[in-house]
């Protein structure tokens, strides 16, 4: 699970805009530009290539 602390820090690399957890805590999803990205072991993969974009 993502800390309270190193969620408050994270943001979207694209839009630079703040995360939100996601899936019971299974990726990280940006409000604005909707990409989602997974978290693996407990760390978040924030690269472009491995984010989906979430249309609903």
């Amino acid at each position: 699970m993502i800390s309270q602390d190193l969620l408050d820090i994270l943001v979207c690399p694209v839009c630079k805009k703040p995360l939100a957890l996601k899936d019971e805590g299974r990726s990280l999803k940006c409000g604005e530009c909707r990409r989602v990205y997974p978290i693996r072991d407990g760390i978040p993969i924030m690269l472009l290539d491995e984010a989906v974009t979430d249309l609903s």
